[in-house]
């Protein structure tokens, strides 16, 4: 694996371009600017790997548009040593920001076959996250609570669970809506029996998968 003078000029490029749509957050910006987002692509594919667009990858699922996941790594507000739990591993390149921020993350994956590149894959890089095979769509309790939980798929409704497992003053940030496009919610635990809420602009993810997710359906980033 090779990282350019040309992969990097093309990386602050795509970190100008996100940062003019909206993208503050210094260690979200620092984080998409260090990470070679073409290791996660087919070289074939690598003149994709830069632009601000989604891409597909195994298993019918997609490495997420760099924008969409910049905006929601900065809804997370992630402090270093943050326990911030994905659902939804995918390519591996979110949690790879999240842990270039300077989360303990723990990330889950319903599709094997993902799971198993990523686990060999993002040490290579040298990203170690915590990565499990299963139905995130119910969380991970036994890690619970957690500072912040992303969901990188679209979810038909909030899992009551994912707010039971977040800490007071805890993060959610997950996209709901129907299959072809979501909403992205922000959560914010307040105490344990009340949280605020904001909806935010429309965004289109693959389907959430598991049991609080739509039948048959998929997930990750």
């Amino acid at each position: 694996m090779e990282d350019t003078y040309k992969h990097k000029g093309l990386r602050k490029q795509l970190v100008l371009e996100i940062a003019k749509k909206g993208i503050k957050d210094k260690g979200v910006l620092n984080a998409i600017n260090k990470i070679p987002r073409h290791y996660f692509f087919d070289k074939i594919f690598d003149q994709h790997a830069y632009e601000d667009k989604a891409f597909p990858i195994d298993a019918g699922q997609t490495i997420s548009q760099p924008y969409t996941v910049a905006f929601q790594s900065q809804m997370l507000q992630v402090k270093p040593g943050d326990k911030i739990l994905e659902i939804g591993t995918g390519s591996g390149y979110q949690a790879c920001v999240l842990v270039e921020m300077g989360a303990k993350v723990y990330t889950i994956e319903y599709q094997k076959k993902l799971y198993q590149k990523a686990i060999r894959f993002l040490p290579k890089l040298g990203y170690q996250p915590h990565m499990y095979q299963g139905d995130g769509s119910k969380g991970m309790p036994r890690f619970a609570p957690y500072d912040g939980i992303i969901v990188t798929a679209g979810a038909p409704t909030v899992p009551e669970e994912l707010i039971q497992q977040l800490k007071i003053g805890g993060r959610l940030v997950i996209p709901v809506g129907n299959n072809d496009i979501q909403s992205m919610v922000l959560i914010q635990k307040v105490d344990e029996n009340k949280i605020k809420k904001k909806q935010f602009d429309h965004f289109s993810f693959v389907p959430l998968q598991g049991e609080r997710g739509w039948p048959s359906n998929g997930g990750g980033k």
